[in-house]
């Protein structure tokens, strides 16, 4: 799909499509909307003087223009009230339009910046909103559906602005395009089943990757992790067929220095069966997505190079399967994490914490000045936060401060847990330095603090991605399947830190 910002008048562009907004309550018809408005013989003030049009915000009216215009369709988007409207708001608004008018087999539509001006929002963030609306609420996963020749796809969006602000729209489409690319290979990686995905081929993509936008990447084959000492993530490894992977990814934006500012390590199991302690049938299919932290942090780094944030940024992304193989490890046994710490093993299904003990450590040593980790951890986190929003988890309230606003401004929430002294206590054990599972109670709260034990003095933040890296449902520009949350937050953070 092209996304192009072109200067002109939108009543008098050829489309299958124009889009124009509508707030709520009134609010007067602004130019645009009433040049379309006239030509059409003011049906669209009609529709809004008879109540059919209310301005409300997702609000879907389709007019065909019967020849009044070049264009064969109107879309009246509403926008809800003016004083209201967030890019949130309009990204979702978008993503919907455009969903909406690919049923109707519309090809190529044209719409002016949405919402910009309005309650703050720039050209330029109206210009990246409209980009991620489209590419992120249109995206689907096909790769292993029989091609149809009825597929239906909007193949050009037309952002028609003034002469002043096409260069800031233009800015914030190429942005937003970005980011939309990186969020949507995350779905693309987490929707794959993992008889086409493992340890392997997630290595191979930041291979791919790395070549591609000049970042430094290695990875650490078994043997190497053997002499490096990580014993938690090769007890998980050791009951699958798959050799395990730990991916290590270097961006260097600041030639200056080789410092790195921010380290983002995430959880990569590719299939999580549990191992011995296996999960129930039910919903297990959607363990294929239990690498989405990886992924995430595997294509943010990506974004951040594209971008050319002047930050050094590293990922690490310990990658294994979760299998009840003949070697699985067991419930009781004893392993011993990179730092030396023993962990006594009450549940192969907590395994999640066990690879990224290891990849904590490995990163803490290269003393990066910050360090956030991304992981479907546990569902402790989806019975308390629900698939809302993330939980935060942090030792360092500053740059827990930081997660939580960059997370605000992309519409991907983040709500802070506690971490008291007293939650550690559920993960003392008798045999080793600590167990893998605290029970039941406070759950996403003990794995957290398990998860401390290993991030040294570095300033840290853990991310519980558990209920929104996956979705059932459409909703705005999140579709079915995995979401690619915390993407666009990950790489937001990494600006604000570069600033």
């Amino acid at each position: 799909m092209e996304i192009q910002v072109i200067s002109g008048d939108i009543s008098n562009l050829s489309a299958g499509a124009i889009i124009v907004p509508c707030f709520e309550h009134n609010t007067p018809i602004n130019n645009e909307t009433g040049a379309v408005d006239r030509a059409l013989g003011g049906a669209i003030t009609q529709l809004v003087n008879e109540g059919e049009i209310k301005g409300k915000c997702s609000e879907i009216t389709l007019l065909h223009s019967l020849g009044k215009l070049p264009a064969a369709r109107v879309l009246v988007l509403g926008l809800g009230k003016a004083t209201e409207l967030t890019s949130n708001k309009l990204r979702n608004a978008f993503a919907d339009a455009c969903r909406y008018l690919r049923n109707k087999n519309v090809q190529d539509l044209a719409v002016i910046p949405l919402g910009s001006g309005v309650n703050g929002i720039s050209p330029e963030t109206c210009g990246q909103t409209l980009a991620e609306g489209a590419m992120l609420g249109l995206y689907t996963f096909r790769n292993h559906i029989t091609p149809k020749e009825d597929n239906k796809e909007i193949k050009r969006i037309s952002i028609v602005a003034g002469n002043a602000e096409r260069a800031m729209v233009g800015s914030g489409v190429n942005k937003g395009t970005i980011l939309s690319e990186s969020v949507n290979m995350t779905r693309e990686m987490v929707n794959e089943p993992s008889n086409y995905k493992n340890p392997t081929t997630m290595a191979q993509k930041a291979v791919e990757l790395g070549k591609q936008f000049g970042i430094a990447v290695e990875v650490f084959e078994k043997e190497q992790m053997e002499k490096m000492g990580m014993g938690a993530l090769l007890g998980v490894a050791q009951g699958s067929r798959q050799p395990p992977k730990f991916i290590v990814m270097h961006y260097k934006g600041r030639t200056d220095d080789k410092t790195i500012d921010l380290a983002m390590v995430g959880k990569g199991i590719t299939f999580d069966s549990g191992g011995i302690s296996l999960k129930p049938p039910e919903k297990m299919d959607e363990m294929k997505g239990d690498m989405a932290g990886g992924a995430s942090v595997m294509t943010a780094i990506a974004a951040i190079a594209r971008l050319s944030v002047k930050l050094n940024v590293s990922a690490f992304i310990p990658a294994t399967e979760n299998m009840p193989g003949g070697n699985a490890f067991r419930p009781g046994d004893i392993l011993t994490a990179m730092n030396g710490k023993t962990i006594e093993i009450l549940t192969t299904d907590a395994e999640g914490r066990l690879i990224l003990a290891d990849a904590l450590t490995y990163a803490s040593r290269m003393e990066p000045k910050a360090m956030v980790d991304v992981a479907t951890l546990t569902g402790a986190c989806v019975v308390a936060l629900g698939d809302v929003c993330t939980g935060g988890f942090s030792t360092n309230q500053a740059l827990m401060d930081k997660v939580t606003a960059s997370a605000a401004e992309t519409g991907e929430p983040v709500w802070q847990m506690p971490m008291f002294d007293e939650y550690h206590d559920q993960i003392k054990s008798n045999v080793a330095d600590m167990k893998n599972s605290g029970g039941r109670n406070g759950g996403a709260i003990t794995a957290a603090k398990m998860l401390a034990e290993f991030t040294g003095s570095i300033p840290w933040v853990h991310l519980d991605i558990a209920g929104v890296s996956l979705t059932d449902k459409e909703r705005g520009y999140i579709v079915k399947g995995g979401t690619g949350n915390p993407v666009r937050t990950l790489v937001n953070l990494a600006m604000k830190l570069s600033a």
